[in-house]
């Protein structure tokens, strides 16, 4: 599969330096690109590998100027990073990798409900009253629990466990060994020092267009429901607890925890090992940065953190300046 350069310009809105018709047939990091393939430069680092990529295309940004000439077509764009994103998923959705039909090793209730133009891979199980929706693709290894509902052409990868009564939306991807709706972390403290295990009655709503990645739990509501809205993307090995709820177009980087019962805002950022506290609230548009550790409600919005307890990122960093230079003192 080939791609001029002026096919994928007119897919990205790309402006063209070179010949239209320069081929492509995948896309390759810039540091290792070889002729045939597509590269892009996002990162002003990276300036000096343009001059020596051997890339057929690349993608940079208008406001690039190169210091020096160079040989491959370029497609200049208001954001790279943006149009490389693009140019990923073309490629991908002309790659006919959707699967279709039901392995004879696969265990389907009577009473589910598969849509048209799924994919039920083997030894999977899907349980009582599952509504699968029309091409779903549910990998090999997986386990949908009684009355689980998945929205159409979302995308389980193998070793998937989705508990009872849990619901998924449309268009949304669950990477391998994520486990959806087991239960939530809650135990009260009896007089002899036991504890008695608190039912975890409610569910997990994750709704369209979101991604969750290998290895993330999330557990189910207590009461209710634990809910994942539209839009969110979600890291590896991340762990979020019961009762929370994460906003529209947040996204969440690997070995992020998030104690029960937390309300995070919409368009949120976090870093990798963030941790979050129960029962607290983070503002719309938070940016949180790596392990940074939030212990009390963020109210004002697109706020940047950093430190543990959190604190203004500028505020961090001029303490951070004082404590390196505290043993000279």
């Amino acid at each position: 599969m080939e791609l001029t350069a002026q096919y994928i310009a007119d897919q990205i809105g790309g402006e063209i330096t070179g010949d239209p018709q320069t081929k492509v047939s995948s896309v390759a990091r810039i540091e290792s690109a070889k002729p045939g393939t597509l590269a892009f430069l996002g990162n002003p680092k990276y300036e000096n590998y343009i001059y020596t990529c051997r890339a057929s295309i690349i993608i940079i940004s208008k406001s690039f100027e190169p210091s020096s000439p160079l040989s491959a077509t370029l497609l200049r764009v208001d954001d790279p990073y943006q149009a490389i994103a693009s140019v990923l998923e073309l490629f991908n959705s002309l790659k006919s990798n959707r699967k279709r039909g039901r392995s004879w090793s696969a265990k389907i209730a009577w009473s589910s409900k598969i849509g048209k133009r799924c994919y039920i891979g083997e030894g999977s199980v899907i349980s009582k009253r599952a509504v699968i929706g029309d091409g779903a693709q549910i990998y090999p290894q997986c386990y949908i629990g009684d009355d689980v509902e998945i929205g159409a052409n979302s995308v389980i990868y193998p070793g998937v466990k989705i508990y009872a009564g849990c619901k998924i939306g449309s268009d949304c991807i669950i990477h391998a060994n994520a486990v959806i709706g087991a239960d939530g972390f809650g135990f009260a403290p009896a007089p002899d020092g036991s504890y008695k295990k608190i039912p975890q009655t409610g569910n997990v709503v994750i709704e369209n267009n979101c991604e969750i990645g290998a290895n993330t739990t999330i557990d189910r509501a207590s009461i209710g429901s634990t809910i994942i809205r539209q839009g969110v993307k979600i890291d590896n090995l991340v762990m979020i607890a019961h009762n929370v709820e994460i906003g529209k177009n947040t996204v969440v980087a690997g070995q992020t925890g998030f104690a029960g019962s937390v309300r995070v805002g919409e368009g949120c950022m976090f870093g990798g090992q963030v941790g979050v506290a129960g029962h607290i609230t983070i503002a719309d548009k938070t940016i949180i940065g790596a392990q940074t550790g939030i212990i009390s409600n963020i109210k004002e919005e697109g706020k940047t953190l950093l430190g543990s307890p959190a604190m203004d990122a500028r505020e961090y960093m001029k303490a951070y300046s004082i404590f390196r230079k505290l043993h000279k003192r």
